[in-house]
């Protein structure tokens, strides 16, 4: 019996992905754990071995196919002792049922018309239109009563109110030509989906521009930020912290290590720092799930790194244990692999809480959005030189940096956000702390 190979599942949140290539073809032999083509997911390209074996009869997705949906079949493979040239033909017969309901459109009435449908009135009596339709609507005079919609269940979009004259219902002949994007009968069109149409009408006669796709990772990014700024409120609380003594650190234990090769960033020692505050203060190093408060015994820091299409965060287990040129080897090791696509899912996906860094670009002070399920992100800006009060009490000159941490306030109180910060900062400016 043919087996049939699906689009796999790379990660916990994978709903599809892009087939980047093959490194089989149709009448090759595999064997289990043989790696057969390179599955390019939101966050990573990842090989995708083969679990039985035998023969590549036929390859269904062509290699740079986006938006394969997980469990879609994207090759068959003739088992022990079957015809290779009858595994290969089957599919095609196979697909033939699948087209039939594309194509009953065509002949059968109900579903899906071309021509304009009048318009509909929703519960209130009210005629339902889009509310940029309705805003051109009143600044033309057109009455929506009498304009016939050409959306989805009759609704009224722009273009219906651009082709109608004030106070008639008389659409020109080219507002038809709307009709093709209306959704099948009984399934309307999400409101997003409309406005993102209408606002592409509304600037294409305005400013010159293109439209690019969005690739899966910016997809996920989208879908994860938004969900974080509606479900999570944040609480933001920023400290400044002064960098010498962490400086002059860096430079001591950078020429102990210059023999071996490594060399200790600012940044790993953020990280450090981070990792240990949120073991001194493990009320905001949790995650809020629902009914129950998540408390992690270790500190994994997600680091933000910015990468050609996007964001991600690969992870530092256990920075609060870890030395700081273990932290360096490991954030060079994963910032590379980020960068070329080869993080396996356990690298970027979990943490219990993150930290983004771009005072490198010359940022100031920013915020961050709260990277889900973690209710914990710090924000770090660049170290300038600024005015100081000394300990002695003398004014004088040093160099700090602004921390911005963001915390989901249904996890995090205030006041435990703000003893993160304190001792996020404590760790940086006496930072034998973290050697001891």
């Amino acid at each position: 019996m043919p087996i049939e190979i699906k689009m796999p599942a790379l990660s916990p949140t994978m709903e599809e992905g892009k087939l980047a290539k093959w490194l089989v073809k149709e009448g090759d032999t595999v064997n289990s754990g043989d790696i057969m083509a390179e599955i390019e997911t939101d966050k990573a390209t990842m090989e995708f071995e083969a679990v039985d074996e035998g023969v590549v009869g036929k390859i269904l997705v062509p290699e740079g196919t986006e938006g394969v949906k997980v469990g879609t079949v994207i090759a068959v493979i003739a088992g022990e002792g079957e015809d290779v040239s009858a595994v290969a033909a089957a599919p095609k017969a196979a697909a033939a049922p699948a087209a039939a309901p594309a194509a009953a459109p065509a002949t059968a009435p109900a579903p899906v018309t071309s021509a304009p449908v009048a318009a509909v009135a929703g519960k209130d009596g009210r005629v339902v239109a889009s509310p940029l339709a309705k805003r051109v609507a009143a600044a033309k005079g057109v009455d929506l009563a009498a304009v016939t919609g050409t959306g989805p269940k009759g609704r009224i979009v722009k273009a219906d109110v651009e082709a109608a004259q004030p106070g008639t219902a008389a659409p020109k002949a080219a507002a038809p030509a709307a009709a093709p994007v209306a959704a099948p009968a009984g399934e309307a069109k999400p409101a997003s989906v409309e406005m993102a149409a209408e606002t592409r009408a509304l600037l294409d006669d305005r400013i010159p521009h293109t439209v690019e796709k969005l690739s899966g990772m910016r997809k996920t990014i989208a879908r994860r930020l938004t969900q974080s700024m509606q479900e999570a409120p944040h609480i933001y609380l920023t400290v400044d912290v002064r960098l010498d003594k962490l400086m002059a650190l860096r430079a001591e234990i950078n020429s102990m290590l210059e023999k071996q090769g490594v060399k200790v960033s600012v940044n790993d020692m953020l990280i450090k720092a981070l990792g240990r505050a949120l073991i001194d203060v493990p009320e905001c190093n949790v995650t809020f799930a629902g009914n129950e408060l998540i408390k992690y015994a270790r500190a994994d820091v997600s680091v933000a790194v910015s990468i050609p299409n996007g964001l991600i965060t690969p992870i530092v287990q256990n920075a609060n244990g870890k030395s700081f040129s273990e932290i360096a080897k490991a954030t060079k090791d994963l910032g590379k692999r980020a960068k070329e696509g080869k993080l396996q899912p356990l690298e970027y996906q979990g943490g219990t809480a993150s930290i983004s860094n771009m005072g490198m670009m010359g940022i100031k002070q920013f915020t961050a959005v709260i990277n889900p399920p973690q209710a914990t992100i710090i924000a770090v800006g660049a170290g300038d030189k600024r005015p100081w009060v000394m300990p002695d009490d003398s004014l004088g000159v040093a160099t700090v940096m602004s921390a911005t941490g963001s915390f989901d306030h249904r996890a995090v109180d205030g006041a435990d956000g703000a003893r993160l910060m304190a001792a996020f900062r404590e760790y940086i400016e006496t930072p034998l702390g973290m050697v001891a």
